[in-house]
């Protein structure tokens, strides 16, 4: 792996930890769902914009941390905001957080692409 790769990878799971940091801890855990996809739109828009094709494994990346975070709470019993707390919802969580990081990232790669094109 080239070390342009291993800085996308980096950068995307140093985002992905925080954005499932803040959604997990940041106010006792009870931040809005919103709050969460919108950082998640944010972030992967920006991977787009800034790595265009080669950043979808980064984006990749960044959504699983989102997902994995309740997964790993509910497999180890710790207590989680979800309700209800089982694997159903998790499946429904990483979903919708799926199409956002996938809009993010199309919404990113179509703008980068297109201001990079002489006028």
């Amino acid at each position: 792996m080239n070390s342009g790769a291993s800085m996308r990878i980096g950068i995307a799971l140093a985002l992905g930890v925080a954005i499932a940091a803040v959604d997990n801890f940041a106010f006792g855990g009870e931040t809005s769902p919103i709050f969460i996809l919108g950082l998640l739109l944010i972030a992967t828009a920006l991977i787009g914009f800034a790595w265009r094709a080669r950043g979808w494994l980064a984006a990749a990346i960044l959504w699983a941390c989102i997902p994995s975070a309740h997964l790993i709470k509910h497999a180890f019993g710790l207590p989680d905001t979800i309700q209800p707390n089982t694997y159903a919802s998790i499946l429904k969580i990483a979903a919708v957080t799926l199409a956002v990081a996938v809009a993010g990232m199309a919404g990113g790669t179509a703008i980068g692409a297109s201001s990079s094109r002489p006028s």
